[in-house]
């Protein structure tokens, strides 16, 4: 077992260059089942998810080869098993293997997916999306069996713009018959960036980053070599941690477009903030109160809600936040407060009072977001912080420890 041991109060300056964005490649590493040529992905971020889904490719029978940031996926000899509950419940993405199976062999069996606890995350616009080209769904103690003789092309009516959901539709549609459309769908990054890798495989695709996004089936896709889009969450954390601490912290490699939500949000709170083509400057600076809610893109992300809820305890005045996505994401609250946080809880929103000196405490990361929001607190808190249950954090964040400590902080990972 590992935890995360952090000496606070530290300045923090240099470089710290951005990864592959984890939510993009956990949908391309799947997507890559999709043909049974060779696909090669660049830019794959080195974190726990991509090893657990390296191990379904490899339980179903791909072959992957990976190395500095590239893996090579070759499912010539896939095999549509069953994928069990070890597997599956690693990661929330492992449903993405639903799709693709599906849209390959017209059948696909496996368990429930798993992933962060942070509240309901039901499948059932996923599994909407697969009706809705004429398959059946069968659940039986949370084991999936869905078949169809043939996928027909239709339009499907998305309840709510879920991103999983809009992945998974179009994954099964790339390969079904005429002409699919998604209404109400979700407009994030990462999914503009599994259609680009999709169109480099053949797929036909218009609309992505609308509402409305138009597939026209395909007989057959073909490999392709893709280059995955810088990590928006990835990008958002640093960024937060340079506004308590930066002194001319530079975050490189970055799609200003897609973290604007974000940097709007810092600059109307004072932040001192230089904004360029792909990188940007920020130092530390008196913050002052705001009030946000987290909405789907390109409005204020909830992967984004509990690191900013960190940096709201160090703003001066009264601060709210609106959690509109997940019922379950203020879980690093509690453990804020413990810190000496003030934060009160009510319904869908928290209310922060700021600035308040933080001490370092022992803090257990419930999930990858929590786990974020705590280290940034332990970066900013006096004395030492130590964070348990950290294979969360790692799940998402690429050698974070050595980013940090390669701009100043005094952090490490100790075995226990």
């Amino acid at each position: 077992m590992q935890r995360l041991k952090i000496q606070g109060n530290q300045k923090l300056t240099g470089t710290v260059r951005i990864s592959g964005a984890k939510n993009s490649a956990v949908a391309l590493i799947p997507a890559a089942l999709l043909t049974s040529d060779k696909t090669t992905l660049c830019n794959i971020p080195n974190i726990l998810d991509i090893d657990y889904l390296e191990k379904t490719l490899n339980y179903l029978g791909a072959k992957v080869n990976r190395a500095s940031g590239s893996m090579v996926i070759d499912a010539s000899n896939l095999k549509n098993l069953e994928i069990p509950e070890e597997l599956s419940s690693k990661l929330r993405a492992s449903y993405y293997f639903m799709a693709v199976l599906l849209a390959r062999y017209k059948q696909v069996k496996m368990h429930f997916p798993g992933g962060c606890k942070i509240g309901s995350r039901p499948i059932d616009q996923t599994l909407k999306a697969f009706k809705s080209l004429g398959a059946t769904v069968n659940e039986e103690n949370d084991i999936y069996t869905i078949e169809a003789d043939k996928l027909i092309g239709s339009e499907i009516k998305l309840d709510m713009p879920s991103v999983g959901a809009t992945i998974n539709a179009i994954l099964v549609a790339v390969l079904a018959e005429g002409t699919t459309i998604i209404k109400n769908a979700a407009k994030e990054p990462e999914i503009s960036d599994l259609v680009s890798m999709l169109k480099k495989m053949g797929a036909k695709i218009t609309g992505d980053g609308t509402e409305e996004i138009t597939i026209y089936g395909v007989k057959e896709l073909t490999g392709c070599n893709h280059d995955i889009i810088p990590d928006r969450i990835e990008t958002g954390t640093y960024t937060i941690i340079g506004a308590l601490l930066g002194n001319y912290l530079k975050i490189d490699n970055i799609v200003p477009e897609h973290i604007k939500s974000l940097t709007d949000a810092l600059e109307s709170m004072g932040s001192d903030l230089e904004i360029h083509d792909d990188y940007l400057i920020i130092n530390s600076s008196k913050l002052n109160a705001i009030s946000l809610e987290t909405s789907g893109y390109p409005g204020f992300p909830t992967d984004l809600q509990q690191p900013f809820v960190s940096l709201l305890t160090q703003a001066k005045g009264k601060s709210t936040m609106t959690e509109t996505i997940y019922e379950n994401r203020f879980m690093n609250i509690p453990y804020l407060n413990k810190m000496g946080a003030s934060i009160h809880t009510e319904n869908k929103t928290a209310t922060i009072l700021g600035p308040t000196k933080l001490t370092g405490k022992e803090v257990v990361a419930t999930d990858l977001r929590a786990g974020a929001s705590l280290l940034i607190a332990g970066l900013v808190a006096n004395g030492e912080t130590i964070i348990t249950e950290i294979n969360h954090l790692l799940r998402g964040y690429e050698e974070i420890v050595e980013k940090l400590t390669n701009i100043g902080a005094k952090i490490e990972i100790e075995e226990i």
